[in-house]
């Protein structure tokens, strides 16, 4: 798959996931795994938090190539995000690093009690 040789995705499973879920868009098109990409083609992925990638193809390779070589298989055309989606990625950092790590994972007892809060029991 082009998507994982490209660096694009981490694996091919991740890859896979992505096509089947209507994530990766080939000439505009619904892309299946194994369909075949040509050079020129262009690929839209849509990413978390409403992001979406645009790359063009510029080279094919069949074998796992480093990532140095890989970035010169496409030309990325992502727009620049806006403004606004910069401070909202920004406050979201600041608010996850705010938010204090358990030191200890639930117990028994503190699972149960959760799953209660949750509706689930």
């Amino acid at each position: 798959m082009w998507l994982d040789v490209a660096c694009l995705f981490k694996t091919r499973g991740e890859a896979q996931r992505a096509c089947r879920a209507g994530k990766v868009e080939v000439q505009g098109q619904a892309a299946k795994p194994h369909r075949p990409v040509h050079v020129g083609d262009e690929i839209r992925i849509t990413r978390g938090m409403s992001g979406k990638q645009v790359v063009v193809v510029q080279g094919l390779s069949v074998f796992h190539v480093p990532k140095a070589e890989a970035r010169t298989l496409y030309d990325d055309r992502t727009p620049p995000p806006a403004a606004e989606v910069l401070e909202v990625r920004r406050l979201q950092r600041v608010w996850q690093q705010s938010q204090p790590y358990p030191e200890t994972t639930p117990d028994k007892r503190d699972r149960r009690a959760l799953r209660r809060l949750k509706g689930r029991d």
